[in-house]
């Protein structure tokens, strides 16, 4: 099995599949007419000090951010560092 490992400051992130979809009457929407996903998973970490992220975080990035590329039938996304937004968080209701 090969391992992609991202050099310098930038984060690998696997970006979910999204379903086929469909329109009230029917018409299927492309994939090249949907919005691009700003979500991901880390999946691993580059050369980075303190990072405030760890391997299996979800996180929120900029729109048009990173190089996708399929590997190994996963599509994936080397994203800078600094393109990072947010990490999601789980907290608890008040």
């Amino acid at each position: 099995m090969k391992e992609l490992q991202p050099l310098n400051e930038n984060v690998l992130l696997e970006i979910e599949e999204q379903k086929e979809q469909v329109t009230a009457s029917g018409i299927y929407i492309p994939d090249s007419a949907k919005e691009k996903p700003q979500f991901a998973k880390v999946i691993a970490i580059g050369n980075i000090e303190n990072p405030g992220i760890s391997v299996g975080d979800s996180v929120f990035f900029k729109k048009y951010a990173g190089t996708e590329i399929e590997f190994e039938g996963r599509k994936l996304m080397f994203l800078p560092y600094g393109d990072l937004l947010a990490k999601i968080v789980e907290t608890e209701n008040i």
